[in-house]
């Protein structure tokens, strides 16, 4: 049986290989505090040998974060009460300044987003919010990693998802669609009795200064007619045309 003062020396042994070996992801990255200063540049990744109690390793992951903003309530430019929520990318670029810069650089990363989303939505009216969405994100994008930026982060994208209307407003906006579509129906419509009133007015002119193709055109009418119903139609004749065959019968 081993001693009391070899088993004191392998527990030793054991806290010193524990706290001393450390190993770090290709992702990540190890900010090292040396009786309260910071040594060098962060380490990793790779074996880190750390001194027992004088060393303290911060790890720091270098990965995207996607970090998701919670519903907040926001009142838009044209007094519309909304709840909009929304998604942020980002990652630390800087390891050191995450950690010594600002004390927890997620939780940061957070109310800062929350506040930004309700200051730059609150300036947009809601026809805005909801036909320029990109816009507003590529403005959200540039404010936090201008904000964050002095942290080692880099904001890489943001993303508002939902946007939940009151009722009210639903059925509003719901009108107005409706309203717009019909609008455009009856535009439609007219557009197309003018371009009918333009061709056949044009046809007119043509048929005018000819007036055989009109008689032409007539007896084309008789015959589709006459294939297309079997029952007995009454169809006036211009005089000119029976005037023609007059004409040469007198002859």
């Amino acid at each position: 049986m081993f001693s009391i003062p070899i088993l004191f020396i392998v527990v030793i042994v054991v806290f010193f290989l524990f706290s001393a070996i450390k190993i770090l992801n290709e992702y990540e990255r190890g900010v090292i505090f040396r009786l309260g200063r910071v040594l060098g540049i962060p380490k990793g990744p790779g074996l880190i040998i750390l001194i027992p109690i004088i060393d303290r390793m911060v790890k720091v992951s270098l990965r995207t974060v996607v970090l998701d903003i919670p519903p907040q309530d926001v009142i838009t430019r044209d007094n519309v009460s909304i709840k909009v929520n929304a998604v942020v990318y980002f990652r630390v670029v800087e390891p050191l300044k995450a950690i010594i810069d600002v004390e927890n650089f997620l939780y940061a990363t957070s109310q800062l987003s929350q506040t930004t989303l309700r200051s730059v939505l609150g300036q947009a009216e809601l026809d805005d919010l909801l036909s320029h969405r990109e816009q507003l994100n590529e403005r959200l994008q540039e404010i936090l990693d201008t904000h964050t930026e002095p942290w080692g982060i880099k904001v890489s994208n943001v993303e508002v998802k939902n946007v939940d209307l009151p009722q009210e407003m639903q059925r509003a906006i719901a009108r107005q669609a409706e309203a717009e579509r019909e609008r455009r129906a009856k535009v439609i419509s007219a557009e197309g009795e003018f371009q009918a009133a333009t061709k056949l007015s044009q046809a007119s002119e043509i048929l005018s200064q000819n007036p055989m193709s009109l008689q032409l055109r007539y007896l084309q009418t008789l015959i589709e007619v006459s294939t297309e119903k079997n029952s007995t139609i009454i169809f006036p004749l211009p005089i000119d045309l029976i005037k023609m065959f007059m004409d040469k019968l007198g002859k």
